[in-house]
């Protein structure tokens, strides 16, 4: 008699155990120094804007440059001594993890689809009183430690909603407070010895020569996953290979998310971030996997592999190391190729780190629900544009922490242009 196939879950709920969260919250600091090498600093300033909003609603909206940002955010939960709830993938709920996440708090969404649960989970933590909900508005990972990629609109739309529903049980506009957080991030020591390892791993790798410079070698390596992946693609030729690498990326990425879709028969708006179509490829992909010919070049495993290559590179530009030849910026981009080159998903620790965090000016939604009422996109677009700006400003006003400078600061390079970079993460 075979045995019934396990039902799995649609929704992760959250099951916030605030007795385990000050538990966890106690120990947090030297467990996550121990584990992610990694500190918080937050001035006194920052946490008394949300100390003054105690009794208020808040909706907390960081930059999400890594895989350590969850954890930055718990600390400065603990900071302040209060239990949030956050927004999470739905991929990260497997087994035991998926009980400790949700009696942290956390709660799953699908991306790709419109998760009706995940949604109304959303509404109904945004209406309780003193509610504190952290969702990542960039949707994913930008592994660049000082720029941010296009906010999502999802979470200010679901707070206006929010808003909406306690006026229509009878109260008037209540207080609701969107809250811009800047996450920057410094290494501690001189990241010299580090950067050089890692590029001599790849070096090996990849079978290239090493250049004269740290930055050359970047460049060298960069390059030459490029190259391997157009020619894996069928899209490499010697006369491209001339061209800007902007250019190239850009055209590498629109070939394999387009091949992608025509394969899973998936449409796109014109305007439409590519995030969101490698989302709705994985989510498509699910159901339809079984249907694709495994000896096509187009399979699941092959399609699969893509979406992870695009959400890895998806920020990627040829100039942002360039713009600011420092470790951090160094070891964003030393990140993406190792999860490239040596298909694992998070890199360990390459050094401690001090994440410094910022808070922004705090919007208060009732402000604006008149406009809401008479303009609903309009509003929302111009409330998450001000967020992101807020974000990117606070980012930037966190000036480059680190003092040691890898190797040399990039010239113009032999056709006259700007020096660039292999990260190749988007302008805006």
């Amino acid at each position: 008699m075979s045995t019934p196939k396990q039902k799995i879950a649609e929704f992760y709920p959250p099951r916030l155990n605030r007795i385990f969260v000050r538990l966890l919250q106690t120990i947090a600091p030297p467990l996550v120094r121990w584990r992610f090498w990694l500190d918080v600093e937050i001035s006194q300033d920052c946490l008394e804007k949300l100390e003054n909003l105690r009794d208020q609603r808040l909706l907390l909206l960081p930059n999400h440059s890594n895989f350590d940002d969850p954890a930055s955010m718990f600390l400065l939960s603990a900071r302040l001594g209060e239990a949030f709830n956050y927004l999470a993938a739905f991929e990260g709920f497997k087994g035991l993890q998926g009980c400790f996440l949700q009696q942290a708090g956390v709660y799953s969404i699908r991306r790709g689809v419109a998760d009706r649960a995940s949604i109304a989970q959303t509404l109904e933590l945004l209406t309780q009183p003193k509610c504190r909900l952290v969702i990542f508005p960039e949707g994913g990972c930008s592994f660049q430690n000082d720029t941010v990629m296009p906010f999502r609109v999802g979470a200010v739309q679901i707070a206006l909603q929010a808003i909406a529903k306690l006026v229509k049980r009878g109260s008037t506009p209540p207080d609701l407070y969107l809250v811009p957080i800047s996450i920057k991030y410094r290494y501690t020591q001189d990241m010299n010895p580090a950067i050089d390892a890692i590029l001599n791993r790849l070096e090996q790798a990849l079978q290239v020569k090493k250049a004269s410079s740290l930055y050359e070698r970047l460049r060298v390596v960069a390059e030459q996953v490029l190259v391997n992946c157009e020619q894996e693609y069928g899209v490499y030729t010697p006369g491209n290979a001339q061209e800007p690498w902007n250019q190239r990326i850009f055209s590498l990425k629109a070939f394999v998310l387009h091949s992608c879709e025509e394969k899973l028969a998936i449409s796109s708006s014109p305007n439409e971030l590519n995030r969101e179509r490698v989302y709705k490829i994985e989510y498509v992909l699910q159901s339809k996997a079984e249907t694709l010919v495994a000896d096509d070049f187009w399979n699941a495993s092959s399609i699969q592999k893509a979406a992870m290559r695009l959400l890895n590179f998806d920020a990627i530009y040829d100039g942002y190391v360039a713009a600011a030849t420092t470790p951090e910026r160094f070891l964003d981009t030393l990140t993406r190729l190792e999860r490239e080159v040596f298909d694992i998903d998070q890199p360990p620790p390459k050094g401690h780190k001090i994440a410094a965090i910022w808070i922004g000016d705090p919007v208060n939604l009732k402000d604006y629900f008149q406009d809401y009422q008479e303009d609903r996109s309009g509003t929302v677009n111009y409330l998450v544009e001000k967020v992101q700006q807020a974000v990117q400003s606070n980012l930037d006003r966190l000036m480059p922490f680190s003092s040691f400078i890898p190797d040399q600061l990039p010239n113009k390079d032999n056709r006259g242009g700007q020096a660039s970079s292999p990260n190749m993460a988007s302008k805006k």
